[in-house]
Order: structure tokens, then sequence, then C-alpha cells
């Protein structure tokens, strides 16, 4: 590897040697650049990688609320602003037990070349709580979220900082924090949140958008192989907004997802989520709390899997779907055995660096990754940035129109970023450079700062 790459990644490991999610992510984006340094020794000159690795600005609170009970409990929130030279920051908020500094930071990264590859003026960000809304009452969830907002409000706007949606945080979630952010500014500045409900600034098709650029740039990949997406069998994981999304646009298709998964284990559905029954089934699972994916298997009479993931399954297609590194080697290896074509990352870094690697090194494997495939949920948010500006409302075909094209372009982009540094039919490094080129080519112009 070039040596300023390697110096970089080192200072990486050694800066942040307790956050292994950031350190991950950043060596799988950077192990893909060494053609472009070596065309490049103006980004060494100004040490331009170093400066990329680091958040611009990261922001830590103590985030005070009450339950339900009158007891008091103090959970730790986060904002990370990690570049916008693009754009204003953009990114979504989570709220999961087990954030700390390293998931926020990680996160943070890979939105920044997730954005960039959108082609939209929007830089990237994250945020979040270890607080679990998991077993919470609304009215505890309405304090929490409200107690968030009064230390956020001030490092976001809508030309600063426009935070959205994550896991644990969904329209409701947004909801009440908006409506704390309204009353602390008086006014009404609903460009500064994304992921509203329709009634006050939402965009159509958003809960869905990420899983239905997943299955567009799926599509895309099929097509440069000569196959068609009808007819396909899918695995997916996770019961949430993405995997939702993926089953409505995989059965409009003519494809079948037949697994789900959640902390209980997996769901094998031969016939397919394909149903509206089905389909409607999984926002209901969503909203009862339980977090259960058996609450399926008993409900269609499947088989359910107490405590597996789903990656032994025979399918066409594998979507991982749910959280970061929940494909390891031993996973890997069972998709290789399956004779599986199509890897297709839709989590956030779903799979980790050696298992990533052992499936591009499978003859015949297409993989693709999540920052290009899943980036249709942030681009459908920054739709909705341009609607609240404008003060209009799309329809649902005119945005999921141009959600698709967004992805064909996402796609075509990362193919020819690839081609044109002599890596051949490489998705993974392609969108790393074509990410990483916008950036870049921004900060220079911009001057070190």
């Amino acid at each position: 590897m070039n040596a300023y790459l390697s110096s970089v990644i080192e200072h990486v490991r050694s800066r942040h040697a307790n956050e292994p999610e950031f350190v991950q992510t950043v060596e799988e984006v950077l192990s893909s650049l060494e053609p472009v340094i070596e065309k490049h020794p103006e980004y060494e000159k100004a040490d331009l990688l170093t400066r990329m690795v680091e958040p611009e600005r990261m922001f830590t609170f103590r985030v005070c609320w009450e339950d339900d009970n009158g007891n008091w409990h103090t959970n730790i929130g986060y904002r990370c602003q990690f570049n916008g030279a693009i754009g204003p920051y953009k990114g979504g908020l989570r709220f999961q037990k087990n954030v700390y500094p390293g998931i926020i930071k990680f996160l943070g990264f890979e939105q920044v070349f997730k954005n960039s590859l959108t082609g939209l003026p929007i830089g990237g960000g994250k945020g979040g709580s270890d607080f679990d809304p998991a077993g919470k009452s609304d009215g505890e969830i309405m304090r929490f979220c409200q107690s968030f907002m009064q230390a956020l409000y001030r490092y976001i706007g809508p030309d600063v900082d426009v935070p959205a949606g994550d896991m644990g945080v969904g329209a409701r979630e947004i909801g009440y924090m908006y409506g704390e952010y309204r009353r602390l500014k008086g006014a009404f500045e609903n460009g500064v949140l994304t992921g509203k409900g329709f009634s006050y600034g939402g965009s159509l098709i958003r809960p869905e958008a990420t899983g239905y650029g997943a299955v567009y740039y799926l599509e895309n990949v099929l097509k440069h192989e000569g196959e068609d997406i009808k007819g396909k069998t899918i695995a997916c994981a996770g019961f949430g907004n993405v995997t939702w999304g993926i089953c409505k646009k995989a059965t409009q298709l003519g494809a079948k997802v037949v697994t789900l998964s959640g902390p209980d284990g997996y769901i094998y559905d031969p016939d397919g989520v394909t149903t509206d029954e089905k389909i409607a089934y999984l926002v209901e699972m969503r909203s009862s709390g339980r977090n259960r994916v058996q609450d399926y298997a008993d409900k269609f009479g499947v088989q359910f899997f107490p405590g597996e993931k789903p990656w032994g399954v025979k399918a066409d297609v594998v979507m991982p779907s749910a959280m970061q590194n929940d494909v390891h080697m031993d996973q890997a290896k069972q998709i290789a055995a399956n004779g599986v074509k199509y890897y297709i990352e839709v989590a956030n870094m779903p799979t980790t660096n050696d298992a990533l690697r052992f499936l591009m090194d499978q003859p015949g494997m297409i993989v693709a990754p999540s920052k290009a495939v899943n980036a249709g949920g942030v681009a459908t948010s920054a739709l909705e940035m341009a609607q609240n500006s404008e003060r209009l409302v799309w329809t649902e075909e005119e945005v999921d129109k141009q959600l698709h094209q967004i992805m064909d372009t996402i796609y075509n982009m990362s193919v020819a970023a690839a081609e044109q540094y002599d890596l051949g039919y490489n998705l993974v490094a392609g969108a790393n450079i074509a990410g990483f080129q916008r950036v870049a080519d921004a900060m220079m112009a911009q001057g070190i700062f």
C-alpha cells in the first residue's frame, strides 16, 4: 500500500484504538484509494486524508429526563459534524443503548461518502444517544426527545446541520424533537429535520426510500449481468423500515424476500413476504415494541430459527439490511458455499472487513457496498429539504422518479470510477473513489482549515 495511505491508517488506529467500528470503516474506504492518491500527489502535499478522517467538530452533551414514575435518568447525547465541504451536515440520529463515540464517528464518516455519491449538496454527519426507546412509554420518549433537542438545537439549522432518523428514531421521535425545536426557536424552520410526518413538511415515500433505492440499485447490477429481478429470491435481515421498503418494491417488481430477522433469530418464508397482509404486518411488528421476529412466524405459520442469522439460507440475492457487523467470516463462508451471486449490502457496514474481502474474492460473486446501495434514504431526505425550501409538496410518483434516477446515477458513477482507475467491475472501490473524489475536490478548493 502507498506509504501515505499506510501512515494515515496508522494514525487512525493509534488515535482511535478504542473505536473499532470507526477504524474498520476508515480502513475499508482508504484501501480503495491507492490509485487515486498515486495520481494526485497534491492530496498528500496538503495532507488531505488526515484532515478527512477526523471530524470537523463533535458535540457531547448530557440528556436528563423523567420517567413515568417520577424517577430521573441521565443519558449521553452526541452530534458529529464530520465534513461540510459540499453542503450542510446531513445524517441520522440513532437511539440505541450501544451508542458511543466510535459508533457515531463510523456512521458519520460513511455518511460523508454516501451523501457525496447522491450528487446533492449535503455534507456528512451523525448523532444519537445511548437511550433505548424499547419498553418506554410515549410520554417517556417525548420527554427524552425534548431534553435531547434542548441541547442539540444550538448546533443545527437548515443551512448548518440537518439531522434525520436512524435506528430507534422514527416519525414519532422526529415529531417530538421538531416540536421542541420549534418551541425553542419560535420559528417554523421545517428544513432543520427530515423524516418528518407528512402533515408538517415530510416527504412521501421517505419511510420506504432506503429499501426502494436498494432494490433500484440491485436492478442495475442484474441488468449488467443480463438478468431480470423478476423471480429472484432475496435473503434480508431485520424487519424495520429498510427491510419493509425492500419487501414492498421487490414484490412490485416480481421478486420475493424470503427471510427476516430480529434479536431473537430469523424466519424463513418460502412463499415470500409478498402479500399486502404480510408487508403491513411488518409495520405492526415495529410499532408493537416487542422487537421479535418470531411474531411473524407465529402469525403466518413459517419456520422460526431462534438465535440464528439468515445467512445460511439459499437465495439468489443476499441483502444484509439490519445493522453493522452482522456478517462475519463464518457467515460469509456460508453465503459463498450456497453459490450466491449477488451480495448487496444495505445496512451501514453490515460486513466485517475480512468477510467483505473474502466475498469480493469469490469467483463470479458481485459485491455492492452499503454507502452506495442505501443512499436512497438520505437522497430522499435531501428531496424533502428541497420541498421544504420551495414550500412545495411533490407527489409520490415525482419523489419515486427522482429517487430512481439518483440510484441509477450512483451506480453509474461507481462503475465509471472503477473503470477510470483500471479496477474493472469493482463496485466497492468505485463507490469509495467516486464519493471521495467529490469531497476531496471541494476541500482542496476551499483551502486548508
